[in-house]
């Protein structure tokens, strides 16, 4: 499984891609306005701090529109991925995009139904949102399980991404159910390294050493 970060904080995304497990990034307009700064400045500087695929999103609602904005940020950089809506104009687009050869992220995918159409659409990628899913009742790594058989059946190119993840084990589910990528926020990250046990059996092995007054240097 691919790990994305989900984030616009470029101080977060190169601490993290130090560590040599961060595949790309997704951000949206509500990330970007987090940081206050130009949309084109952030991309420009995210993709510069990840060698993997940066999910940027048009803000534009209609077909012309999406397509001269997501032209515009294809020309930031070479692994600017254009981040399309699941609408109606936005599969448009999507069709449009990959026939120039344009990566697309379909967004906001709520149903097997949206994601058939987005892997008709020639998308690279659709970001079913689990978290969204589980807030309202409804059973988000379902979805996942679903789309994952759909394109079983018709062997699509598309990767399923796994969006509004809120804790390590959407990040387990997803794996289990073997969706392509996970995209998280450095949170969720950094909580997936952690462990109590891992604590506690370190400091023990620590605090042993240190009682035989060796050094391995």
């Amino acid at each position: 499984m691919k790990f994305f970060l989900d984030t616009a904080d470029i101080a977060e995304i190169r601490a993290l891609a130090a560590l040599g497990l961060v595949d790309g990034v997704t951000t949206n307009p509500s990330l970007i306005a987090k940081t206050g700064r130009k949309m084109a400045e952030v991309i420009s500087e995210i993709c510069e701090a990840v060698e993997g695929p940066v999910s940027a999103e048009v803000t534009a609602t209609e077909h012309a529109a999406m397509l001269a904005e997501a032209r515009a940020l294809r020309k930031l950089a070479h692994n600017v991925v254009v981040k399309l809506p699941l609408t109606a104009d936005g599969l448009r687009a999507c069709r449009d995009l990959s026939e120039e050869g344009i990566l697309v992220n379909v967004t906001l995918c709520f149903s097997p139904a949206q994601a058939l159409l987005a892997a008709k659409a020639g998308a690279a990628y659709v970001s079913p949102f689990v978290g969204r899913l589980d807030d309202v009742g409804h059973d988000g790594m379902g979805l996942i399980a679903d789309i994952l058989a759909i394109y079983d059946n018709y062997d699509f190119a598309t990767e399923v991404l796994v969006a509004s993840v809120r804790h390590p084990m959407h990040v387990v589910q997803a794996a289990k159910l073997g969706a392509d990528v996970a995209t998280m926020p450095p949170a969720v990250l950094r909580a997936l390294i952690n462990h109590p046990l891992t604590d506690k059996g370190l400091a023990g092995f620590l605090a042993d050493w240190a009682k035989t007054g060796q050094s391995i240097l």
